[in-house]
């Protein structure tokens, strides 16, 4: 099998941030790094799955709603993918910020997580969601077009 892009990325100089991890005709695929891979502690998978209901949720009634592909979880739990279509690296910069900025202030019941919408309804972490949220839109809050590539 050949080796997959997300894989020759250098994992031992990869920090946290916002960086466009391929292109594939006019889908990008924004890598939402949140840990230092191989560096604990890890995302907790509770929290995780909150920032996925939340993000998802709010992106998808955006102005952007019909410009997003997916929003979900890194197997790594370092991090989130992000794809989206027909959105400068700008919009989508200025839209990570805001999302982040929203999940760290929400209050509230966690959008689709009842039984009958989620199929791990009761593992949910809000405050820690809430955190990790806060320190990320901390950490992009200068982010630029620039800083989307990898490091080296």
């Amino acid at each position: 099998m050949k080796q997959i892009k997300s894989f020759q990325i250098n994992h031992d100089t990869l920090t946290e941030g916002l960086y466009i991890s391929r292109t594939d005709g006019d889908v990008v695929t924004y890598d939402l790094r949140f840990v230092r891979p191989n560096t604990p502690p890890f995302l907790e998978t509770a929290a995780m799955h909150t920032i996925e209901h939340l993000f998802a949720t709010y992106v998808r009634s955006s102005r952007f709603e019909d410009n997003i592909i997916y929003f979900g979880p890194m197997g790594c739990r370092t991090g989130f993918y992000f794809l989206t279509r027909g959105m400068s690296h700008a919009d989508v910069i200025a839209l990570t910020q805001e999302t982040l900025a929203f999940i760290a202030n929400f209050d509230g019941a966690v959008p689709g997580a009842t039984r009958v919408e989620c199929g791990n309804y009761r593992e949910h972490d809000l405050p820690t969601a809430k955190r990790y949220a806060a320190e990320q839109a901390n950490h992009l809050i200068n982010w630029t077009e620039e800083d989307l590539n990898y490091p080296v």
